[in-house]
Protein backbone atom coordinates (compact mmCIF):
# COMPACT_ATOMS: atom_id res chain seq x y z
CA UNK A 1 0.00 0.00 0.00
CA UNK A 2 1.11 3.41 -0.35
CA UNK A 3 2.12 5.50 2.13
CA UNK A 4 1.05 8.88 2.17
CA UNK A 5 3.46 11.61 3.17
CA UNK A 6 3.78 15.15 3.19
CA UNK A 7 7.38 17.27 3.16
CA UNK A 8 7.46 16.53 7.31
CA UNK A 9 6.62 13.21 7.56
CA UNK A 10 3.65 10.18 7.99
CA UNK A 11 0.00 11.36 8.23
CA UNK A 12 -1.40 11.02 11.61
CA UNK A 13 -3.33 8.14 12.50
CA UNK A 14 -7.25 8.74 14.26
CA UNK A 15 -8.23 6.87 17.06
CA UNK A 16 -11.49 6.26 16.70
CA UNK A 17 -14.04 3.44 18.65
CA UNK A 18 -11.51 0.81 20.11
CA UNK A 19 -9.24 0.95 16.83
CA UNK A 20 -7.19 3.06 14.76
CA UNK A 21 -7.51 4.78 11.13
CA UNK A 22 -4.28 4.44 9.16
CA UNK A 23 -3.80 6.29 6.10
CA UNK A 24 -1.08 3.68 4.60
CA UNK A 25 -4.34 4.31 1.82
CA UNK A 26 -6.50 6.23 1.16
CA UNK A 27 -10.21 5.63 2.24
CA UNK A 28 -14.13 6.08 1.98
CA UNK A 29 -16.53 8.09 3.58
CA UNK A 30 -19.74 7.14 2.57
CA UNK A 31 -22.97 9.78 2.34
CA UNK A 32 -25.87 9.07 4.13
CA UNK A 33 -28.53 12.30 4.53
CA UNK A 34 -31.92 12.11 6.19
CA UNK A 35 -33.01 15.04 4.67
CA UNK A 36 -35.84 15.87 1.96
CA UNK A 37 -33.57 18.88 0.60
CA UNK A 38 -29.73 17.29 -0.07
CA UNK A 39 -28.69 18.97 -3.46
CA UNK A 40 -28.74 15.59 -4.70
CA UNK A 41 -31.85 14.20 -4.78
CA UNK A 42 -30.56 10.42 -4.93
CA UNK A 43 -28.87 11.04 -1.80
CA UNK A 44 -31.81 11.17 0.44
CA UNK A 45 -33.27 8.17 2.17
CA UNK A 46 -36.19 8.03 4.81
CA UNK A 47 -35.45 5.57 8.11
CA UNK A 48 -37.21 2.93 5.75
CA UNK A 49 -34.01 2.94 3.51
CA UNK A 50 -31.29 3.43 5.56
CA UNK A 51 -30.49 0.11 6.03
CA UNK A 52 -30.44 -0.93 2.74
CA UNK A 53 -28.33 1.89 1.60
CA UNK A 54 -25.88 1.47 4.38
CA UNK A 55 -25.19 -2.20 3.73
CA UNK A 56 -24.88 -1.50 0.25
CA UNK A 57 -21.91 1.19 1.12
CA UNK A 58 -20.14 -0.96 3.76
CA UNK A 59 -20.43 -3.86 0.75
CA UNK A 60 -18.65 -1.65 -1.47
CA UNK A 61 -15.74 -0.65 0.67
CA UNK A 62 -17.03 2.41 2.73
CA UNK A 63 -14.92 2.53 5.69
CA UNK A 64 -16.96 5.70 7.61
CA UNK A 65 -20.74 6.31 7.23
CA UNK A 66 -21.60 10.00 7.34
CA UNK A 67 -24.88 10.71 8.45
CA UNK A 68 -26.53 13.94 8.22
CA UNK A 69 -30.05 15.75 8.86
CA UNK A 70 -29.69 19.45 7.82
CA UNK A 71 -29.19 20.08 3.79
CA UNK A 72 -26.03 22.69 3.62
CA UNK A 73 -26.42 23.33 0.14
CA UNK A 74 -26.08 26.95 -1.13
CA UNK A 75 -29.42 28.66 -0.28
CA UNK A 76 -30.87 25.91 1.97
CA UNK A 77 -33.36 26.61 4.74
CA UNK A 78 -31.99 26.22 8.71
CA UNK A 79 -34.08 23.59 10.86
CA UNK A 80 -34.01 24.35 14.29
CA UNK A 81 -31.68 21.34 16.78
CA UNK A 82 -35.02 20.09 18.23
CA UNK A 83 -35.96 19.10 14.23
CA UNK A 84 -32.73 17.83 13.98
CA UNK A 85 -32.74 15.42 16.15
CA UNK A 86 -35.77 14.24 15.62
CA UNK A 87 -34.82 13.01 12.09
CA UNK A 88 -31.18 11.94 13.25
CA UNK A 89 -31.29 9.96 16.54
CA UNK A 90 -33.59 6.86 15.64
CA UNK A 91 -31.50 6.59 12.52
CA UNK A 92 -27.96 6.33 14.64
CA UNK A 93 -29.41 4.00 17.18
CA UNK A 94 -30.60 2.06 14.10
CA UNK A 95 -27.12 2.09 12.04
CA UNK A 96 -25.24 1.94 15.10
CA UNK A 97 -27.14 -1.46 16.26
CA UNK A 98 -27.52 -3.32 12.80
CA UNK A 99 -23.93 -2.55 12.15
CA UNK A 100 -21.95 -2.43 15.00
CA UNK A 101 -18.21 -2.58 13.38
CA UNK A 102 -19.00 0.38 10.92
CA UNK A 103 -17.59 4.09 12.17
CA UNK A 104 -20.35 6.35 11.94
CA UNK A 105 -19.88 9.63 11.75
CA UNK A 106 -22.40 12.59 12.23
CA UNK A 107 -22.46 15.46 9.85
CA UNK A 108 -23.60 18.24 12.31
CA UNK A 109 -22.67 22.07 13.65
CA UNK A 110 -24.38 21.79 16.73
CA UNK A 111 -22.67 20.81 19.99
CA UNK A 112 -25.90 19.67 21.74
CA UNK A 113 -27.08 17.52 18.23
CA UNK A 114 -23.23 16.78 18.30
CA UNK A 115 -23.44 15.10 21.78
CA UNK A 116 -26.74 13.80 21.86
CA UNK A 117 -25.66 11.45 18.68
CA UNK A 118 -22.11 10.11 20.20
CA UNK A 119 -24.55 8.78 23.25
CA UNK A 120 -26.52 7.50 20.34
CA UNK A 121 -23.77 5.39 18.65
CA UNK A 122 -21.79 7.86 16.24
CA UNK A 123 -17.99 8.19 16.74
CA UNK A 124 -16.78 11.09 14.94
CA UNK A 125 -18.01 14.97 14.93
CA UNK A 126 -18.43 15.97 11.40
CA UNK A 127 -18.46 19.73 11.54
CA UNK A 128 -19.11 21.93 8.44
CA UNK A 129 -18.77 25.19 10.26
CA UNK A 130 -15.13 24.56 12.24
CA UNK A 131 -16.40 25.67 15.18
CA UNK A 132 -17.60 28.89 13.54
CA UNK A 133 -21.74 28.40 14.26
CA UNK A 134 -21.80 27.10 17.83
CA UNK A 135 -19.25 27.93 19.95
CA UNK A 136 -19.52 25.33 22.78
CA UNK A 137 -18.22 22.63 19.52
CA UNK A 138 -14.57 22.58 20.70
CA UNK A 139 -15.02 22.39 24.14
CA UNK A 140 -17.81 19.55 23.24
CA UNK A 141 -15.54 17.73 20.95
CA UNK A 142 -12.80 18.13 24.31
CA UNK A 143 -15.28 16.40 26.49
CA UNK A 144 -16.33 13.51 24.31
CA UNK A 145 -12.54 12.75 23.02
CA UNK A 146 -13.98 11.42 19.72
CA UNK A 147 -12.46 12.24 16.07
CA UNK A 148 -13.33 15.86 14.54
CA UNK A 149 -13.71 16.78 11.53
CA UNK A 150 -12.55 20.79 10.62
CA UNK A 151 -13.94 22.50 7.76
CA UNK A 152 -13.36 25.54 5.79
CA UNK A 153 -16.37 27.67 5.33
CA UNK A 154 -16.94 31.33 4.84
CA UNK A 155 -20.57 32.61 6.29
CA UNK A 156 -23.03 29.94 6.78
CA UNK A 157 -25.21 27.96 3.98
CA UNK A 158 -27.39 30.35 3.96
CA UNK A 159 -25.04 33.27 2.76
CA UNK A 160 -21.68 31.47 1.54
CA UNK A 161 -22.53 32.17 -2.36
CA UNK A 162 -23.45 35.54 -1.87
CA UNK A 163 -20.11 36.74 -1.26
CA UNK A 164 -17.60 34.05 -2.08
CA UNK A 165 -13.49 34.42 -1.32
CA UNK A 166 -12.37 34.77 -4.83
CA UNK A 167 -8.44 35.30 -4.13
CA UNK A 168 -5.47 33.83 -1.47
CA UNK A 169 -7.77 31.08 -0.94
CA UNK A 170 -4.64 28.81 0.05
CA UNK A 171 -3.56 31.24 2.94
CA UNK A 172 -7.43 31.85 4.18
CA UNK A 173 -7.80 27.85 4.64
CA UNK A 174 -4.43 27.32 6.01
CA UNK A 175 -4.80 30.35 8.39
CA UNK A 176 -8.30 28.78 9.10
CA UNK A 177 -6.64 25.63 10.47
CA UNK A 178 -3.56 26.84 11.96
CA UNK A 179 -5.70 29.41 14.27
CA UNK A 180 -8.33 26.37 14.89
CA UNK A 181 -6.20 23.32 15.24
CA UNK A 182 -4.02 25.42 17.83
CA UNK A 183 -7.15 25.91 19.64
CA UNK A 184 -8.14 22.63 19.64
CA UNK A 185 -4.71 21.60 20.55
CA UNK A 186 -5.09 23.58 24.13
CA UNK A 187 -8.47 21.52 24.67
CA UNK A 188 -6.52 18.92 24.36
CA UNK A 189 -7.79 17.33 21.51
CA UNK A 190 -5.76 15.92 18.41
CA UNK A 191 -7.54 13.41 16.81
CA UNK A 192 -9.03 15.93 13.75
CA UNK A 193 -9.47 15.81 10.13
CA UNK A 194 -8.96 18.63 7.88
CA UNK A 195 -12.06 19.65 5.23
CA UNK A 196 -10.82 22.00 2.95
CA UNK A 197 -14.70 22.82 2.42
CA UNK A 198 -15.30 22.68 -1.49
CA UNK A 199 -17.97 24.96 -2.80
CA UNK A 200 -18.67 26.32 0.70
CA UNK A 201 -17.99 30.20 0.38
CA UNK A 202 -15.56 29.72 -2.70
CA UNK A 203 -15.65 30.63 -6.07
CA UNK A 204 -15.04 28.02 -8.55
CA UNK A 205 -11.53 28.61 -9.65
CA UNK A 206 -10.49 28.93 -5.45
CA UNK A 207 -12.48 25.48 -5.63
CA UNK A 208 -9.54 24.23 -8.03
CA UNK A 209 -7.10 25.98 -6.43
CA UNK A 210 -8.04 24.02 -3.30
CA UNK A 211 -7.56 21.03 -4.84
CA UNK A 212 -4.40 21.77 -6.27
CA UNK A 213 -2.63 22.56 -3.46
CA UNK A 214 -3.47 20.35 -0.05
CA UNK A 215 -0.36 19.74 0.90
CA UNK A 216 -0.07 23.58 1.97
CA UNK A 217 -2.81 24.26 4.07
CA UNK A 218 -1.89 20.76 5.87
CA UNK A 219 -1.39 21.38 9.30
CA UNK A 220 0.81 18.89 11.90
CA UNK A 221 0.32 16.18 9.08
CA UNK A 222 -3.19 16.10 9.73
CA UNK A 223 -5.40 13.73 7.33
CA UNK A 224 -7.38 15.57 4.59
CA UNK A 225 -10.62 14.79 3.73
CA UNK A 226 -12.29 15.69 0.21
CA UNK A 227 -16.00 16.24 -0.24
CA UNK A 228 -16.16 16.78 -4.30
CA UNK A 229 -19.07 14.14 -4.63
CA UNK A 230 -21.40 15.60 -8.31
CA UNK A 231 -20.69 19.31 -6.12
CA UNK A 232 -21.33 22.53 -8.64
CA UNK A 233 -17.61 23.17 -9.05
CA UNK A 234 -18.37 19.86 -11.25
CA UNK A 235 -21.23 21.00 -13.29
CA UNK A 236 -20.29 24.68 -13.81
CA UNK A 237 -17.50 23.31 -15.89
CA UNK A 238 -19.10 20.55 -17.64
CA UNK A 239 -22.62 22.59 -18.31
CA UNK A 240 -23.80 19.23 -16.10
CA UNK A 241 -26.43 18.85 -12.88
CA UNK A 242 -25.62 16.44 -10.28
CA UNK A 243 -27.21 13.38 -11.57
CA UNK A 244 -24.99 13.50 -14.51
CA UNK A 245 -21.85 14.28 -12.43
CA UNK A 246 -20.36 10.77 -12.16
CA UNK A 247 -17.94 11.06 -14.07
CA UNK A 248 -17.32 14.56 -13.29
CA UNK A 249 -16.44 13.36 -9.87
CA UNK A 250 -14.24 10.29 -10.35
CA UNK A 251 -12.00 12.39 -12.33
CA UNK A 252 -11.97 15.08 -9.70
CA UNK A 253 -11.37 12.64 -6.95
CA UNK A 254 -8.36 10.78 -8.54
CA UNK A 255 -6.71 14.71 -8.68
CA UNK A 256 -7.64 14.57 -4.67
CA UNK A 257 -5.83 11.54 -4.50
CA UNK A 258 -2.79 12.77 -6.68
CA UNK A 259 -3.18 16.13 -4.59
CA UNK A 260 -2.82 14.35 -1.21
CA UNK A 261 -6.21 13.55 0.12
CA UNK A 262 -6.63 10.86 2.51
CA UNK A 263 -10.21 10.39 2.72
CA UNK A 264 -12.82 10.55 -0.19
CA UNK A 265 -16.44 11.83 0.96
CA UNK A 266 -18.38 10.33 -1.84
CA UNK A 267 -22.46 9.01 -2.66
CA UNK A 268 -20.89 6.72 -4.98
CA UNK A 269 -19.04 4.60 -3.22
CA UNK A 270 -18.30 1.50 -5.57
CA UNK A 271 -16.47 4.07 -8.30
CA UNK A 272 -14.45 5.71 -5.51
CA UNK A 273 -13.10 2.04 -4.73
CA UNK A 274 -12.12 1.69 -8.28
CA UNK A 275 -10.46 4.79 -8.27
CA UNK A 276 -8.62 4.12 -4.96
CA UNK A 277 -7.65 1.19 -6.22
CA UNK A 278 -6.27 1.84 -9.23
CA UNK A 279 -4.32 5.00 -7.56
CA UNK A 280 -2.62 2.16 -5.11
CA UNK A 281 -1.70 0.22 -7.66
CA UNK A 282 0.06 3.33 -9.89
CA UNK A 283 1.67 4.13 -6.59
CA UNK A 284 3.28 0.72 -6.18
CA UNK A 285 3.94 -0.13 -9.85
CA UNK A 286 8.11 -1.15 -9.70
CA UNK A 287 8.85 -2.60 -12.92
Amino acid sequence: MINKKTSNGKIKNIKVKNSTIEFSSPIIMGILNITPDSFYAKSRFSTDDILDKCNEMIQQGADIIDVGAVSTRPGAKNITDQDELKRIIEPIKILSSAFPDIILSVDTFRANVAEKCIAAGAHIINDISGGTMDKNMFKTVAALQVPYILMHMEGTPQTMQKNPITKNITAVVSNFFSTAVAELDKLNVSNIILDPGFGFGKTLECNYELLNNLDKIRINNLPILCGISRKSMINKVLNTSPNEALTGTISLNTIALLSGANILRVHDVKEAKEVIDIFNFNSNVNC
